[in-house]
């Protein structure tokens, strides 16, 4: 079996996309994950060409050295974490990473830093901050439920992080007009 590693693979519609690409080039994958394909047998040269172009295309691209490889995994653990969640988010992230990654939080750390010219901290709070702005648009929940779902410690710190990243309140935000969202992979 080969895995190929995918950059800006970020939701289910990603996943969609990818594996039309590898089936249009008779590529049968035996899964899709977020930022991975696994296959039964190494593509040809020529279909890894093929391949690359068209991921290019559509804003994806084929990752070949393992640093990449665990930056990938790190953002894609994540944006997994994050946003497609289904239950409270109350984990250490530094503890979450090492384990499903099989390093060490300071090794992670500092290779994200070096190569992304930010900490994982700072991601996952730029995360966490566009999914404030996905709940806020959508206005299902209270900012105190958003707060404990997102684990902030109170609706404070949570308002007051919102304000530090975007310059806005949450109230100011939610009674915007054309809500400014980022694209995940564009984060």
């Amino acid at each position: 079996m080969m895995v190929i590693y995918i950059k800006n693979m970020v939701c289910s519609r990603c996943k969609m996309v990818v594996e039309q690409v590898f089936q249009e080039l008779n590529l049968l994958p035996e899964q899709v994950l977020l930022g991975e394909v696994h296959l039964k047998e190494a593509p040809t040269e020529k279909q890894v060409n093929t391949l690359k172009l068209k991921l290019e295309s559509l804003g994806f691209e084929i990752i070949d050295d393992k640093k990449s490889k665990l930056i990938d995994a790190i953002k894609t653990q994540i944006i997994e974490l994050i946003h497609h969640r289904k239950e409270a988010l109350h984990i250490n992230l530094s503890d979450f990473l090492s384990r499903q990654l099989k390093h060490d939080y300071s090794y992670l750390s500092n290779l994200f830093s070096e190569k992304e010219g930010i900490t994982i901290e700072k991601y996952f709070i730029t995360q966490k901050i566009e999914k404030v702005k996905e709940l806020l648009i959508y206005d299902e929940l209270s900012l105190s439920e958003i707060a404990y779902q997102l684990n902030y410690s109170s609706v404070a710190h949570l308002s007051s992080q919102f304000k530090k990243v975007t310059g806005l309140t949450p109230s100011f935000f939610k009674n915007l007009k054309g809500n400014k969202r980022i694209e995940i992979e564009k984060l």
